[in-house]
Protein backbone atom coordinates (compact mmCIF):
# COMPACT_ATOMS: atom_id res chain seq x y z
CA UNK A 1 0.00 0.00 0.00
CA UNK A 2 1.48 3.51 -0.82
CA UNK A 3 1.81 6.46 1.01
CA UNK A 4 -1.60 8.27 -0.36
CA UNK A 5 -3.69 4.65 0.00
CA UNK A 6 -2.78 4.58 3.72
CA UNK A 7 -3.40 8.00 4.23
CA UNK A 8 -6.68 7.10 2.82
CA UNK A 9 -7.39 4.32 4.58
CA UNK A 10 -6.52 6.28 7.87
CA UNK A 11 -8.90 9.07 7.12
CA UNK A 12 -11.85 6.46 6.64
CA UNK A 13 -10.99 4.89 9.57
CA UNK A 14 -10.87 7.83 11.88
CA UNK A 15 -14.33 9.09 9.97
CA UNK A 16 -15.78 5.54 10.91
CA UNK A 17 -14.82 6.24 14.98
CA UNK A 18 -15.87 9.75 14.77
CA UNK A 19 -19.14 8.52 13.91
CA UNK A 20 -19.60 5.29 15.65
CA UNK A 21 -18.63 7.60 18.82
CA UNK A 22 -21.38 10.21 18.20
CA UNK A 23 -24.22 7.25 18.37
CA UNK A 24 -22.02 6.33 21.41
CA UNK A 25 -22.62 9.51 23.27
CA UNK A 26 -26.22 9.75 22.09
CA UNK A 27 -26.84 6.33 23.86
CA UNK A 28 -24.99 7.52 26.83
CA UNK A 29 -27.50 10.90 27.48
CA UNK A 30 -30.12 8.42 26.51
CA UNK A 31 -29.43 5.62 29.45
CA UNK A 32 -28.37 8.95 31.59
CA UNK A 33 -31.68 10.54 31.21
CA UNK A 34 -33.92 7.39 32.16
CA UNK A 35 -31.09 6.46 35.39
CA UNK A 36 -31.31 10.03 36.79
CA UNK A 37 -35.07 10.07 36.51
CA UNK A 38 -35.13 6.79 38.22
CA UNK A 39 -33.47 8.55 41.22
CA UNK A 40 -34.66 11.96 41.09
CA UNK A 41 -31.48 13.47 40.06
CA UNK A 42 -31.20 16.83 37.20
CA UNK A 43 -27.04 15.99 36.83
CA UNK A 44 -24.68 12.89 36.51
CA UNK A 45 -21.26 13.74 37.98
CA UNK A 46 -18.50 11.88 37.50
CA UNK A 47 -15.16 12.54 38.54
CA UNK A 48 -11.78 10.41 37.22
CA UNK A 49 -10.89 9.49 40.63
CA UNK A 50 -7.36 10.72 42.39
CA UNK A 51 -3.78 9.59 43.42
CA UNK A 52 -3.74 7.56 46.57
CA UNK A 53 -0.41 7.57 48.72
CA UNK A 54 1.10 4.27 50.03
CA UNK A 55 0.39 3.70 53.73
CA UNK A 56 3.49 5.48 55.82
CA UNK A 57 5.29 6.47 52.39
CA UNK A 58 5.24 9.19 49.51
CA UNK A 59 4.55 7.19 46.61
CA UNK A 60 1.76 6.62 44.96
CA UNK A 61 -0.36 3.74 44.04
CA UNK A 62 -1.12 3.45 40.30
CA UNK A 63 -3.60 5.13 38.96
CA UNK A 64 -6.99 3.46 38.08
CA UNK A 65 -9.74 5.69 36.33
CA UNK A 66 -13.59 5.72 37.53
CA UNK A 67 -14.65 3.35 34.82
CA UNK A 68 -18.39 5.41 35.33
CA UNK A 69 -16.15 8.45 33.38
CA UNK A 70 -13.76 6.57 31.13
CA UNK A 71 -17.21 4.90 29.41
CA UNK A 72 -17.82 8.85 27.84
CA UNK A 73 -14.12 9.52 26.80
CA UNK A 74 -10.98 7.80 26.19
CA UNK A 75 -9.10 9.26 28.68
CA UNK A 76 -7.04 6.71 31.34
CA UNK A 77 -4.29 8.92 32.79
CA UNK A 78 -6.17 12.25 33.88
CA UNK A 79 -6.69 12.42 37.79
CA UNK A 80 -8.73 15.19 38.62
CA UNK A 81 -10.92 15.69 36.17
CA UNK A 82 -15.12 15.95 35.99
CA UNK A 83 -17.75 14.85 33.76
CA UNK A 84 -21.16 16.45 34.39
CA UNK A 85 -23.77 14.95 32.00
CA UNK A 86 -27.05 16.79 32.50
CA UNK A 87 -30.37 16.11 30.16
CA UNK A 88 -30.97 18.42 26.99
CA UNK A 89 -27.77 20.08 27.46
CA UNK A 90 -23.72 19.26 26.19
CA UNK A 91 -21.60 17.59 28.39
CA UNK A 92 -18.90 18.86 30.02
CA UNK A 93 -15.33 18.31 30.87
CA UNK A 94 -13.61 19.77 33.60
CA UNK A 95 -10.07 18.73 32.72
CA UNK A 96 -7.01 19.17 34.94
CA UNK A 97 -4.04 20.25 33.31
CA UNK A 98 -1.82 21.38 36.44
CA UNK A 99 1.41 23.80 36.54
CA UNK A 100 3.68 20.79 37.48
CA UNK A 101 7.70 20.55 36.52
CA UNK A 102 7.52 17.01 38.05
CA UNK A 103 5.95 15.36 35.84
CA UNK A 104 4.38 15.08 32.42
CA UNK A 105 1.71 17.69 32.34
CA UNK A 106 -1.81 15.99 30.44
CA UNK A 107 -1.92 17.40 26.69
CA UNK A 108 -4.36 19.49 25.60
CA UNK A 109 -7.92 18.43 25.07
CA UNK A 110 -7.86 16.68 21.54
CA UNK A 111 -9.16 13.91 19.69
CA UNK A 112 -12.21 12.93 17.68
CA UNK A 113 -14.26 13.16 21.08
CA UNK A 114 -13.29 16.90 21.56
CA UNK A 115 -16.52 18.01 19.91
CA UNK A 116 -18.95 16.41 21.58
CA UNK A 117 -17.98 18.33 25.27
CA UNK A 118 -17.94 21.66 26.56
CA UNK A 119 -14.17 21.40 27.74
CA UNK A 120 -12.90 23.66 30.69
CA UNK A 121 -8.97 23.51 31.24
CA UNK A 122 -8.44 24.42 34.90
CA UNK A 123 -4.60 24.25 36.84
CA UNK A 124 -5.37 23.45 40.58
CA UNK A 125 -7.86 20.50 41.59
CA UNK A 126 -9.77 22.94 43.80
CA UNK A 127 -10.77 25.33 41.08
CA UNK A 128 -13.57 22.81 39.87
CA UNK A 129 -15.79 23.87 42.19
CA UNK A 130 -16.38 26.73 40.24
CA UNK A 131 -17.73 24.95 37.23
CA UNK A 132 -19.86 22.09 39.19
CA UNK A 133 -23.31 22.13 39.20
CA UNK A 134 -24.85 25.02 42.19
CA UNK A 135 -26.78 22.26 44.18
CA UNK A 136 -24.79 19.06 45.17
CA UNK A 137 -27.91 17.63 46.31
CA UNK A 138 -29.26 17.47 42.90
CA UNK A 139 -26.56 15.58 41.97
CA UNK A 140 -25.92 11.98 41.41
CA UNK A 141 -21.87 11.84 42.19
CA UNK A 142 -20.49 8.71 41.03
CA UNK A 143 -17.14 7.94 42.37
CA UNK A 144 -14.74 6.82 45.17
CA UNK A 145 -14.91 8.79 48.98
CA UNK A 146 -11.47 9.67 48.14
CA UNK A 147 -12.75 11.88 44.73
CA UNK A 148 -14.74 14.04 47.38
CA UNK A 149 -14.20 17.89 46.59
CA UNK A 150 -15.64 20.51 49.06
CA UNK A 151 -19.63 19.48 49.47
CA UNK A 152 -18.81 17.21 46.33
CA UNK A 153 -19.20 14.13 48.08
CA UNK A 154 -19.99 10.73 45.51
CA UNK A 155 -23.26 9.68 46.72
CA UNK A 156 -23.66 6.13 44.24
CA UNK A 157 -26.81 6.20 44.42
CA UNK A 158 -28.41 2.84 43.77
CA UNK A 159 -30.90 3.81 41.28
CA UNK A 160 -28.79 5.21 38.96
CA UNK A 161 -25.49 2.95 39.72
CA UNK A 162 -28.10 -0.20 39.05
CA UNK A 163 -29.38 1.44 35.34
CA UNK A 164 -26.31 2.22 34.05
CA UNK A 165 -24.39 -0.57 34.98
CA UNK A 166 -27.17 -2.66 34.14
CA UNK A 167 -26.99 -1.16 30.42
CA UNK A 168 -23.33 -1.37 30.25
CA UNK A 169 -23.64 -4.88 29.02
CA UNK A 170 -24.82 -3.96 25.79
CA UNK A 171 -21.85 -2.47 23.67
CA UNK A 172 -22.52 0.02 21.42
CA UNK A 173 -20.77 -0.43 17.92
CA UNK A 174 -18.21 2.15 19.14
CA UNK A 175 -17.29 -0.19 22.04
CA UNK A 176 -17.07 -3.15 20.26
CA UNK A 177 -14.41 -1.62 18.09
CA UNK A 178 -12.55 -0.44 20.94
CA UNK A 179 -12.01 -4.10 22.27
CA UNK A 180 -11.08 -4.99 18.70
CA UNK A 181 -8.37 -2.39 18.74
CA UNK A 182 -7.66 -4.00 22.20
CA UNK A 183 -7.69 -7.46 20.76
CA UNK A 184 -4.97 -6.49 17.93
CA UNK A 185 -2.53 -5.41 20.76
CA UNK A 186 -3.16 -8.85 22.75
CA UNK A 187 -3.14 -11.11 19.67
CA UNK A 188 0.25 -9.15 18.64
CA UNK A 189 1.55 -9.67 22.20
CA UNK A 190 0.46 -13.28 22.62
CA UNK A 191 2.04 -14.37 18.75
CA UNK A 192 5.52 -13.04 20.30
CA UNK A 193 4.93 -14.49 23.96
CA UNK A 194 4.57 -18.19 22.35
CA UNK A 195 7.45 -17.12 19.86
CA UNK A 196 9.73 -16.19 23.57
CA UNK A 197 8.42 -19.93 25.20
CA UNK A 198 9.21 -21.89 22.03
CA UNK A 199 13.02 -19.90 22.44
CA UNK A 200 12.88 -21.58 25.97
CA UNK A 201 12.45 -18.35 27.75
CA UNK A 202 11.86 -17.90 31.65
CA UNK A 203 7.94 -16.57 32.62
CA UNK A 204 9.58 -13.41 33.32
CA UNK A 205 11.56 -13.24 30.16
CA UNK A 206 8.02 -14.40 28.49
CA UNK A 207 6.36 -11.19 30.17
CA UNK A 208 9.04 -9.18 28.80
CA UNK A 209 8.60 -10.05 25.17
CA UNK A 210 4.53 -9.86 25.73
CA UNK A 211 4.73 -5.60 27.15
CA UNK A 212 7.61 -5.31 24.55
CA UNK A 213 4.93 -6.09 22.18
CA UNK A 214 1.96 -4.97 23.37
CA UNK A 215 3.44 -1.79 23.57
CA UNK A 216 2.30 -1.31 27.31
CA UNK A 217 3.34 -1.97 31.07
CA UNK A 218 2.06 -3.68 33.84
CA UNK A 219 0.34 -0.20 34.69
CA UNK A 220 -1.25 0.07 31.72
CA UNK A 221 -2.25 -3.53 30.86
CA UNK A 222 -5.87 -4.45 32.11
CA UNK A 223 -4.85 -7.31 34.68
CA UNK A 224 -1.53 -8.55 36.15
CA UNK A 225 -0.37 -11.07 33.08
CA UNK A 226 -0.90 -15.55 33.63
CA UNK A 227 2.68 -16.51 32.40
CA UNK A 228 2.38 -20.00 33.49
CA UNK A 229 5.20 -22.86 32.85
CA UNK A 230 4.76 -26.21 33.24
CA UNK A 231 2.96 -27.57 36.56
CA UNK A 232 2.57 -23.51 37.06
CA UNK A 233 -0.17 -23.92 34.62
CA UNK A 234 -2.57 -25.53 37.59
CA UNK A 235 -2.51 -22.70 39.80
CA UNK A 236 -5.52 -20.18 38.28
CA UNK A 237 -4.03 -16.96 38.92
CA UNK A 238 0.11 -17.60 38.18
CA UNK A 239 1.62 -14.37 38.39
CA UNK A 240 4.99 -15.40 40.48
CA UNK A 241 7.02 -14.86 36.99
CA UNK A 242 9.97 -17.30 37.75
CA UNK A 243 12.85 -15.65 36.68
CA UNK A 244 14.86 -18.41 35.84
CA UNK A 245 13.94 -21.03 32.72
CA UNK A 246 12.96 -24.66 33.94
CA UNK A 247 15.34 -27.31 32.96
CA UNK A 248 12.39 -28.15 30.77
CA UNK A 249 9.54 -26.73 29.60
CA UNK A 250 7.16 -28.65 29.02
CA UNK A 251 3.81 -26.35 28.68
CA UNK A 252 2.85 -23.03 28.60
CA UNK A 253 -0.52 -21.40 29.98
CA UNK A 254 -1.09 -17.31 29.10
CA UNK A 255 -3.63 -15.60 30.44
CA UNK A 256 -2.99 -11.98 29.20
CA UNK A 257 -4.59 -8.85 28.24
CA UNK A 258 -4.17 -5.69 26.53
CA UNK A 259 -6.24 -2.19 26.92
CA UNK A 260 -7.04 0.67 24.18
CA UNK A 261 -9.32 3.79 25.32
CA UNK A 262 -10.15 2.14 28.62
CA UNK A 263 -11.34 -1.05 26.77
CA UNK A 264 -9.95 -4.40 27.91
CA UNK A 265 -9.86 -7.40 25.54
CA UNK A 266 -8.50 -11.21 27.76
CA UNK A 267 -7.27 -13.70 26.01
CA UNK A 268 -6.15 -17.23 27.30
CA UNK A 269 -4.19 -19.64 24.94
CA UNK A 270 -2.36 -23.01 25.82
CA UNK A 271 0.77 -24.89 24.23
CA UNK A 272 3.02 -28.09 24.47
CA UNK A 273 6.20 -27.73 23.99
CA UNK A 274 6.53 -31.23 21.61
CA UNK A 275 3.08 -30.94 19.64
CA UNK A 276 3.25 -34.82 19.15
CA UNK A 277 3.00 -35.38 23.14
CA UNK A 278 -0.74 -36.48 24.35
CA UNK A 279 -0.91 -33.25 26.12
CA UNK A 280 -1.04 -31.35 22.74
CA UNK A 281 -3.75 -33.58 21.70
CA UNK A 282 -5.78 -32.73 25.52
CA UNK A 283 -5.04 -28.90 24.01
CA UNK A 284 -6.65 -29.37 20.93
CA UNK A 285 -9.88 -31.31 22.55
CA UNK A 286 -10.61 -28.56 24.26
CA UNK A 287 -9.49 -25.63 21.83
CA UNK A 288 -12.41 -27.57 19.71
CA UNK A 289 -14.87 -28.01 22.22
CA UNK A 290 -14.22 -24.23 23.32
CA UNK A 291 -15.50 -23.05 19.82
CA UNK A 292 -18.71 -25.03 19.70
CA UNK A 293 -19.04 -23.29 23.82
CA UNK A 294 -18.35 -19.72 21.57
CA UNK A 295 -21.07 -20.57 18.94
CA UNK A 296 -23.82 -20.79 21.58
CA UNK A 297 -23.06 -17.42 22.42
CA UNK A 298 -26.42 -16.16 21.29
CA UNK A 299 -29.41 -13.87 22.24
CA UNK A 300 -31.83 -15.73 24.21
CA UNK A 301 -29.07 -18.31 25.85
CA UNK A 302 -29.26 -18.52 29.55
CA UNK A 303 -25.09 -17.83 30.40
CA UNK A 304 -25.71 -20.41 33.07
CA UNK A 305 -26.27 -22.90 30.69
CA UNK A 306 -23.33 -22.54 28.71
CA UNK A 307 -21.38 -22.96 32.00
CA UNK A 308 -23.33 -26.25 33.01
CA UNK A 309 -23.14 -27.44 29.28
CA UNK A 310 -19.01 -26.61 29.65
CA UNK A 311 -19.02 -29.15 32.47
CA UNK A 312 -20.46 -32.03 30.32
CA UNK A 313 -18.54 -31.70 27.16
CA UNK A 314 -15.53 -31.44 29.31
CA UNK A 315 -16.02 -34.16 31.08
CA UNK A 316 -16.88 -35.95 28.40
CA UNK A 317 -12.98 -35.08 27.17
CA UNK A 318 -11.29 -36.57 30.49
CA UNK A 319 -13.54 -39.86 29.65
CA UNK A 320 -11.77 -39.82 26.21
CA UNK A 321 -8.37 -38.98 27.38
CA UNK A 322 -8.82 -42.10 30.31
CA UNK A 323 -8.84 -39.79 33.10
CA UNK A 324 -12.63 -40.51 33.78
CA UNK A 325 -13.27 -44.40 34.36
CA UNK A 326 -17.06 -43.12 35.01
CA UNK A 327 -19.51 -41.48 32.53
CA UNK A 328 -19.37 -37.74 32.01
CA UNK A 329 -22.85 -37.58 33.17
CA UNK A 330 -21.94 -39.07 36.72
CA UNK A 331 -19.08 -37.39 37.15
CA UNK A 332 -20.71 -33.51 36.66
CA UNK A 333 -23.82 -35.46 39.04
CA UNK A 334 -21.23 -36.11 41.62
CA UNK A 335 -18.92 -33.05 41.28
CA UNK A 336 -15.88 -34.65 40.19
CA UNK A 337 -15.78 -32.77 36.60
CA UNK A 338 -15.64 -30.13 38.86
CA UNK A 339 -12.17 -30.77 39.91
CA UNK A 340 -10.88 -30.58 37.03
CA UNK A 341 -12.82 -27.48 35.93
CA UNK A 342 -13.47 -25.63 39.42
CA UNK A 343 -13.98 -21.48 37.73
CA UNK A 344 -16.49 -20.45 35.83
CA UNK A 345 -16.82 -20.63 32.24
CA UNK A 346 -16.49 -16.57 31.82
CA UNK A 347 -17.50 -13.37 32.69
CA UNK A 348 -18.56 -10.04 31.09
CA UNK A 349 -15.71 -7.87 29.72
CA UNK A 350 -15.50 -4.23 28.17
CA UNK A 351 -14.68 -1.45 30.46
CA UNK A 352 -13.68 -3.67 32.79
CA UNK A 353 -12.20 -7.12 32.59
CA UNK A 354 -14.82 -8.49 34.85
CA UNK A 355 -17.73 -6.41 33.58
CA UNK A 356 -20.13 -5.12 36.60
CA UNK A 357 -23.78 -6.38 36.98
CA UNK A 358 -23.32 -9.74 36.39
CA UNK A 359 -25.74 -10.99 38.30
CA UNK A 360 -28.38 -8.49 37.91
CA UNK A 361 -32.19 -9.13 37.25
CA UNK A 362 -32.96 -5.77 35.87
CA UNK A 363 -32.02 -2.27 35.48
CA UNK A 364 -33.78 -1.81 38.83
CA UNK A 365 -31.96 -4.19 40.95
CA UNK A 366 -32.27 -7.41 41.91
CA UNK A 367 -30.05 -10.81 41.71
CA UNK A 368 -30.03 -13.72 39.55
CA UNK A 369 -28.38 -16.64 41.54
CA UNK A 370 -25.62 -18.52 40.16
CA UNK A 371 -26.24 -22.39 39.66
CA UNK A 372 -25.95 -24.38 43.32
CA UNK A 373 -22.46 -26.10 43.35
CA UNK A 374 -20.63 -23.53 41.20
CA UNK A 375 -19.56 -20.72 43.13
CA UNK A 376 -17.61 -18.92 40.60
CA UNK A 377 -19.43 -18.61 37.83
CA UNK A 378 -19.77 -14.61 37.23
CA UNK A 379 -22.39 -14.15 35.04
CA UNK A 380 -26.05 -15.14 35.20
CA UNK A 381 -27.92 -13.22 32.52
CA UNK A 382 -29.35 -14.19 29.46
CA UNK A 383 -27.87 -12.98 26.42
CA UNK A 384 -28.83 -10.66 23.94
CA UNK A 385 -27.30 -8.92 21.40
CA UNK A 386 -24.69 -6.13 22.05
CA UNK A 387 -23.16 -8.57 25.14
CA UNK A 388 -19.59 -9.31 25.75
CA UNK A 389 -18.61 -12.15 27.11
CA UNK A 390 -15.71 -14.59 27.37
CA UNK A 391 -15.58 -18.17 27.24
CA UNK A 392 -12.82 -19.58 29.00
CA UNK A 393 -13.18 -23.78 29.58
CA UNK A 394 -10.16 -25.45 31.22
CA UNK A 395 -8.62 -28.70 32.54
CA UNK A 396 -6.26 -28.89 36.06
CA UNK A 397 -4.75 -31.13 36.99
CA UNK A 398 -4.64 -29.31 40.45
CA UNK A 399 -2.65 -30.99 43.58
CA UNK A 400 -4.64 -29.72 46.28
CA UNK A 401 -8.10 -30.58 44.77
CA UNK A 402 -6.71 -33.95 43.59
CA UNK A 403 -5.83 -34.56 46.99
CA UNK A 404 -9.53 -33.96 48.26
CA UNK A 405 -10.88 -36.38 45.58
CA UNK A 406 -8.23 -39.43 46.50
CA UNK A 407 -9.97 -39.00 49.98
CA UNK A 408 -12.97 -38.81 48.94
CA UNK A 409 -15.88 -41.03 48.07
CA UNK A 410 -15.41 -40.38 44.10
CA UNK A 411 -11.73 -41.04 44.24
CA UNK A 412 -11.82 -44.95 42.01
CA UNK A 413 -14.42 -42.44 39.82
CA UNK A 414 -10.45 -41.65 37.93
CA UNK A 415 -7.19 -43.41 36.49
CA UNK A 416 -4.89 -42.39 38.79
CA UNK A 417 -2.42 -43.21 36.16
CA UNK A 418 -3.62 -41.13 33.59
CA UNK A 419 -3.83 -38.15 36.30
CA UNK A 420 -0.60 -38.53 36.95
CA UNK A 421 0.29 -38.59 33.02
CA UNK A 422 -0.84 -35.10 32.95
CA UNK A 423 0.05 -33.09 36.19
CA UNK A 424 3.51 -32.38 35.31
CA UNK A 425 1.82 -30.37 32.14
CA UNK A 426 -0.41 -28.17 35.06
CA UNK A 427 -3.55 -27.47 33.22
CA UNK A 428 -5.19 -26.08 29.96
CA UNK A 429 -7.33 -22.94 29.38
CA UNK A 430 -9.05 -21.67 26.13
CA UNK A 431 -10.05 -18.14 26.55
CA UNK A 432 -11.93 -15.78 23.92
CA UNK A 433 -13.77 -12.69 23.70
CA UNK A 434 -17.21 -13.12 22.23
CA UNK A 435 -20.23 -10.62 20.96
CA UNK A 436 -23.54 -11.49 20.77
CA UNK A 437 -25.50 -10.35 17.95
CA UNK A 438 -28.58 -10.63 16.45
CA UNK A 439 -27.38 -13.56 14.41
CA UNK A 440 -23.95 -15.60 14.69
CA UNK A 441 -21.50 -14.28 17.40
CA UNK A 442 -18.29 -11.89 16.52
CA UNK A 443 -15.61 -13.62 18.14
CA UNK A 444 -13.47 -11.13 18.34
CA UNK A 445 -10.11 -13.09 19.55
CA UNK A 446 -10.43 -16.23 16.70
CA UNK A 447 -11.25 -13.53 13.79
CA UNK A 448 -7.91 -11.52 15.07
CA UNK A 449 -5.83 -14.87 15.25
CA UNK A 450 -7.51 -15.45 12.20
CA UNK A 451 -5.57 -12.44 10.42
CA UNK A 452 -2.29 -12.46 11.80
CA UNK A 453 -2.07 -15.94 11.10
Amino acid sequence: MNASARTADSSASAAAIDALYAQHIAELHRRTQQALSRGGFDHLVVPSGNLHYQFFDDRDYPYAVNPQFKAWLPLTRNPGSWLIATPGRKPTLIYLQPFDYWHVVPQAPSGYWVEHFDVIVIRKPEEALAHLPKDAARCAILGEPQSALGGYTPNNPQPVVDYLEYHRAYKTPYEVAMMREATRKGVRAHRAAEAAFRAGLSEFDIHLAYCGAARQDANDLPYGNIIALNHNGAVLHYMELDREAPAQSRSFLIDAGASHHGYACDITRTYATDARDEFQALIDAVDAAQLKMCDQVRAGTDYKRIHLDAHLALAGILKDFGVLKTSPEAAVATGVSGVFFPHGIGHGIGLQVHEVAGFAASDRGGRIDKPAGHPYLRLTRVLEPGMAVTIEPGLYFVDLLLDGLRQGEHADSVDWARIERFRPFGGIRIEDDVVCTDAAPINLTRDEFAATA
